[in-house]
């Protein structure tokens, strides 16, 4: 595919969750499900933190979940997560290997079709394991020789045997970006230089560049001799100096764009392709306005603990906003018999769960039920205490001002200089109507 690697790009629409009724916590666990035998085996911190494959010895049919794939998979993903273990993952497919494959005779999973025949089963359980394995191993192999996470894209290889298998293929995660993966996931970010430590902010950095290459001209004109020698990844390296030092370069944003532009149409990989491709459409048009997919539907809010919530209270609030005030809040939901202390010191807005202060400067008790509402923005709290649905002891304006020290977050925020502004130029700009031709003018 060459949209999202894995298959088209997610909906714009609302997503939905479902909480489970039955939690899989042994390493090998056994039942039915809807009169079906079924054999769990539990996968954690693999593809996901929580993952598991399924044995369906009545149909002869082994579910890998997401742990195969048509593709290499993600070690970092690109759009942001912790980094995977890609020994373990290996280690996990190897048990399926050896555990189910032998009375297997089709093997399914969450992406792509299903594989059958138990030789063609076990040649693509061999092939992933050994992807991972040995991603792990030979990254690691390289870091010990003093490889670092700056240079190990350049040096690791996928081995021969493996880059002639499809299901090997870099067709979501890039063996590039996925080596960077395994040494920051072991070593971190860190390639033990000192000048990379506390380096500057790009914006910082770059008018010196700039100032010692000899101006804007002079970059763009042997940015331009080495696009046209074919060198993009170099002409990248000058021109993203002047475009984070003049935002408002125009010219310099489209030369930018057009080397990204070539470094993106040579991946086989979707995602190094997509990320080329996109920084090149924002450098010349500003960030795109449009649906993005809506993550907190009533579901999704009512599948999250209030805990989650209360954690995620805490990054919205602006240290800045709460300077030196002091408070807790004690929260009851008696539906599920649930408290916690909410405590703001220092700027920080922290949590605890199974306690009640008794020094608190309000308390609040109501159902969980009704707390969704609140987690949902359906409702407020001043306006269920009206209700009589909150019982309040203490100081209701707490609230208000905890609520004055959130701060807000806008999901189009600028990655490349100065396309945040030109998107919100051209945004409600009109389109000339001309045929074959849709552009903000």
């Amino acid at each position: 595919y060459v949209t999202q690697g894995l298959g088209p790009r997610v909906s714009a629409g609302s997503t939905g969750l479902i909480a489970p009724t039955r939690l899989v916590t042994e390493a090998i666990e056994e039942f039915e499900v809807d009169g079906i035998p079924m054999v769990f085996q539990n996968t954690p911190n693999t593809e996901a933190p929580s993952e598991m494959n399924t044995w369906i010895p009545g149909y002869k049919t082994l579910w890998m979940a997401e742990n195969i794939n048509a593709t290499l998979h993600n070690i970092y993903t690109l759009r942001g997560a912790p980094v995977r273990d890609p020994l373990r993952w290996s280690k996990y497919i190897n048990d399926a290997l050896y555990r189910f494959s032998d009375e297997a005779e089709v093997m399914i999973a969450s992406h792509h079709w299903p594989r059958w025949g138990k030789e063609r089963i076990k040649d693509v359980l061999r092939g992933q394991r050994d992807i991972y394995a040995n991603m792990n191993n030979q990254v690691l192999h390289f870091a010990n020789q003093g490889v670092t996470i700056n240079q190990i894209h350049n040096v690791y290889e996928v081995p021969p045997g493996l880059q002639q298998m499809w299901y090997a293929r870099g067709y979501h995660g890039s063996p590039e970006h996925n080596a960077r993966g395994v040494i920051q996931r072991f070593l971190g970010f860190w390639d033990c230089n000192p000048a990379t430590l506390i380096p500057l902010s790009p914006a910082d950095s770059a008018p010196l560049y700039v100032e010692m290459m000899g101006g804007a001209a002079a970059i763009m004109a042997r940015a331009r001799t080495l696009h046209d020698e074919g060198n993009y990844l170099l002409a990248t390296e000058i021109l993203n100096k002047l475009v984070q030092a003049e935002p408002g370069n125009q010219d310099a944003k489209d030369m930018l764009a057009d080397a990204f532009e070539q470094i993106g149409y040579q991946q086989e990989n979707p995602g190094l392709r997509n990320s080329f491709l996109s920084g090149a459409f924002e450098l010349r048009s500003g960030i795109p306005i449009g649906d993005t997919a809506d993550t907190s539907s009533p579901d999704v809010i009512r599948s999250m603990t209030t805990e989650q919530w209360l954690n995620f209270l805490g990054i919205k609030l602006d240290s800045r906003k709460a300077g030196e005030a002091a408070f807790k809040i004690n929260l009851v939901t008696t539906d599920n018999g649930e408290s916690f202390v909410i405590e703001l010191a220092h700027g920080t807005l922290t949590n605890i769960q199974g306690y009640t202060a008794a020094d608190a400067q309000l308390s609040l008790t109501l159902n969980r039920s009704d707390l969704s509402n609140v987690m949902s923005g359906a409702d407020t709290f001043e306006a269920m205490v009206g209700a009589g649905k909150v019982t309040v002891e203490g100081n209701l304006s707490v609230l208000g001002q905890l609520a004055g020290m959130m701060g807000s977050f806008d999901p189009l925020f600028e990655i490349m200089p100065g396309t945040k502004v030109r998107a919100e130029a051209d945004e409600g700009a009109s389109l000339e109507a001309v045929v074959g031709k849709a552009v903000v003018e």
